[in-house]
């Protein structure tokens, strides 16, 4: 008898440690060190300016940054703010209706917040939501202290189908930035400043664009809190400009990709089961019959309860250890620094360094 309780005290003794066992923590693998770093960015923000501020007149906002994140604008004299979705990786867009208890007027500022992993990033409107006279004291600056665009070319493509390439070219101010857009496409993309006052770049055609070979394209350039823009005046078909012919007298070009990036992290994260009420159940059932075996009198009935109790728990985190399954976590960095998180059910196959292409939340090797 002696030796029966030894044997069920040992039982007893060896399921202990599974009370503080923990089954949540994230284990990291391939980790990179700046991916947690990261501040998010805000790297355009646009309107479409409105010839008049009214009751029932939309104002339509573009955002470009870090994608994943959540974006929000607050317009001075609105009575509520407004929340942009993100209708493609970096790109959030929204639509604010002037109501009746607005006071919004031409000189009404404009702040987008832009939160990602608990940071925040913040953007002021660098333009007039209102276009013509209704301009803010931008009329009044002198033209000499304005940016200004000399020259707006386009090397054009045989093929304006998804995977094609335009290259554009604006000469202007040196040192500030630009910025095009396409009729056709989502989004604006940046020009580097190939040169100095030389801006140029490369836009790969996705496969959501609809650009006609005489799409209207402006490019608008930013210095210090003031704009300018022009407008294209060639096709982009090849063949219509002359432009680019002679390889030897291009200058340097900077590939744009607005869907590629590098992969920076893959994280494993543990992930358990919840115990049902099996587990638990039995767990008690086995607990109270090892604490009915030691002592006696009212010890044996102290330690039938206490022995229920923690079998109790000792099933039900066993069963969850027993559920426990595996995801996984794919951290990649666009081109412009941004990042993004895709989550998998199985491991990817992806590793730390991997050129990778971002279609529709899908990783897809470049």
């Amino acid at each position: 008898m002696a030796t029966t309780r030894q044997t069920l005290a040992a039982a007893v003794v060896a399921a202990l440690p599974l009370l503080s066992m923990t089954v949540t923590t994230p284990v990291q693998a391939q980790d990179h060190p700046r991916a947690a770093r990261l501040a998010p960015r805000i790297d355009g923000f646009n309107v479409d300016e409105v010839r008049r501020l009214e009751p029932g007149t939309e104002l339509n906002f573009d955002l470009y940054g870090t994608p994943g994140g959540y974006a929000t604008l607050r317009i001075d004299g609105a009575t509520r703010n407004l929340t942009l979705q993100e209708t493609s990786p970096g790109t959030y867009q929204g639509t604010y209706t002037i109501g009746t208890h607005d006071r919004i007027n031409p000189g009404s500022a404009v702040t987008a917040n832009l939160r990602v992993n608990d940071m925040v990033t913040t953007r002021l409107l660098a333009e007039s939501i209102v276009r013509g006279p209704g301009r803010d004291d931008r009329s009044d600056r002198t033209a000499a202290n304005m940016p200004h665009v000399d020259r707006f070319d386009v090397r054009g493509s045989d093929d304006l189908g998804p995977g094609n390439e335009l290259k554009f070219t604006v000469r202007g101010t040196p040192g500030a930035k630009v910025e095009v857009q396409i009729a056709g496409s989502r989004g604006i993309f940046f020009l580097p400043e190939v040169r100095p006052g030389e801006y140029s770049g490369l836009y790969t055609i996705r496969r959501d664009d609809r650009i006609a070979p005489d799409a209207a394209v402006t490019a608008t350039i930013r210095d210090h809190g003031r704009y300018s823009t022009a407008t294209l005046g060639q096709p982009l078909m090849a063949g219509g400009n002359g432009q680019g012919l002679n390889p030897n007298n291009q200058p340097r070009v900077a590939r744009y990709c607005t869907n590629c990036a590098t992969v920076e992290a893959v994280n494993v994260v543990q992930v358990s089961g919840d115990g049902s009420y099996l587990g638990t159940g039995a767990g008690a059932v086995v607990g109270g019959l090892l604490g009915n075996q030691v002592g006696s009198g009212s010890g044996r009935t102290a330690a039938t309860v206490a022995g229920a109790v923690g079998g109790a728990i000792a099933g039900r985190e066993i069963e969850r250890n027993a559920n426990a399954r595996q995801r996984f976590e794919v951290v990649v960095r666009y081109a412009n620094g941004a990042t993004q998180t895709i989550p998998y059910e199985n491991n990817p196959g992806f590793r730390v360094g991997d050129r990778v292409k971002v279609s529709d939340g899908v990783l897809i090797r470049d």
